[in-house]
């Protein structure tokens, strides 16, 4: 993409947020625990259909007047140098920009691995020496997805794989000074899971990156979410969701924040806030699509075996107040585009996030 091409996106995202309901009212600054304002910014995940990368990038959270920008694939760093790494970061940061990295599954057994960057030790090496270089504090890895909990061995098996991996790693990460930061992704581990994966690794190199929109798919509240794995958040990928129920259990559509109906996100981020000093909050909008949860279909919780009945009744009472929403095509520019800026509006109009104006 050319610079002319990438202007005439940035002035099409413009058409799109104008034919938007008219902006919030300006809420006040949210400041956390330390009394500093709350800092917002995007996963490059919620507009991936442009392929943009590196400046591209930047320049689109710039546009934004975000505060971070949170890169979670590595070929969408648009490097992987440390020159180019380094000279990125300070093009970033000329922007008022702070860039933070992330990547994909470190664990060698889950379904979800992919050899792209050699072995899992490798691959985990790369992210920590790129995130060192483009000024990250953190390199975001996961462990796979809902279908590695009917591996074998379970998830317990697979969380111990990544363990090991991680603790391969931890003098590297700690003479960098990076922390690695474990998703609850894509249905893989529970809260309480993820927490067990952090403390077996080390909390002085391992923390968590919270994502809301994926505890719903390990059938969880995510205001309950965060009250367990927020101790422990050093990173967020989040959005908002709907779910409601169905003949065979419920289903889940996440949704631009303040469009999913079941989270107060005033008191979701007055938590935050407390239990969260210093981490900034990052938009990972991925509307359209739906997922169902089957739960009262015979054979389903084999995958949770040991869910307990009070967390299993929070998401039902969410489900059970939630409404239906249309889908749409998950990969469309103008869908993908409008749900962010939605998004950032709410957030920083409503909610009151975000340093810059």
């Amino acid at each position: 993409m050319n610079r002319r091409q990438f202007v005439s996106t940035i002035a099409a995202a413009g058409a799109v947020v104008a034919t938007q309901p008219a902006a919030f009212a300006a809420s006040p600054k949210l400041l956390d625990a330390r009394g500093n304002k709350i800092r917002l910014g995007m996963d490059n995940f919620a507009v991936r259909a442009f392929g943009w990368k590196g400046r591209e990038l930047v320049d689109y959270a710039a546009s934004q007047n975000l505060d971070t920008l949170f890169v979670t694939d590595l070929p969408s760093l648009g490097t992987m140098t440390d020159d180019g790494a380094k000279e990125l970061r300070k093009y970033a940061a000329d922007k008022g920009v702070e860039i933070q990295l992330g990547s994909w599954s470190i664990c060698p057994t889950s379904k979800s691995f992919k050899k792209d960057w050699g072995t899992a030790e490798e691959h985990l090496a790369t992210g920590i020496r790129l995130s060192r270089a483009v000024g990250s504090p953190i390199f975001r890895a996961v462990l796979g997805s809902r279908d590695d909990r009917r591996t074998p061995g379970g998830i317990e098996a697979r969380i111990a794989d990544t363990v090991a991996v991680l603790k391969s790693q931890r003098s590297l990460a700690i003479d960098s000074g990076i922390k690695i930061a474990i998703e609850n992704h894509a249905g893989d581990m529970t809260a309480v899971e993820l927490v067990g994966l952090v403390e077996a690794a080390g909390k002085d190199y391992v923390g968590v990156n919270l994502d809301s929109g994926n505890a719903l798919w390990t059938l969880e509240d995510p205001t309950a979410s965060l009250e367990i794995l927020g101790p422990y958040t050093i990173a967020t990928s989040l959005r908002d969701s709907a779910v409601w129920e169905t003949e065979k259990g419920a289903k889940v559509q996440w949704t631009a924040f303040g469009e999913g109906g079941v989270v107060d996100w005033q008191d979701y981020f007055k938590r935050f806030g407390a239990m969260c000093p210093g981490v900034a909050v990052n938009i990972e909008t991925i509307g359209g699509f739906q997922v169902e949860f089957p739960y009262l279909e015979k054979g389903f919780w084999e995958a949770f075996p040991k869910k307990p009945a009070a967390e299993f009744a929070q998401f039902v009472a969410l489900a059970h107040r939630g409404k239906a929403v249309a889908g749409f095509d998950a990969g469309s520019k103008d869908k993908q585009r409008g749900e962010l800026e939605r998004s950032i509006a709410y957030l920083r109009d409503v909610i009151g996030l975000g340093v810059r104006s």
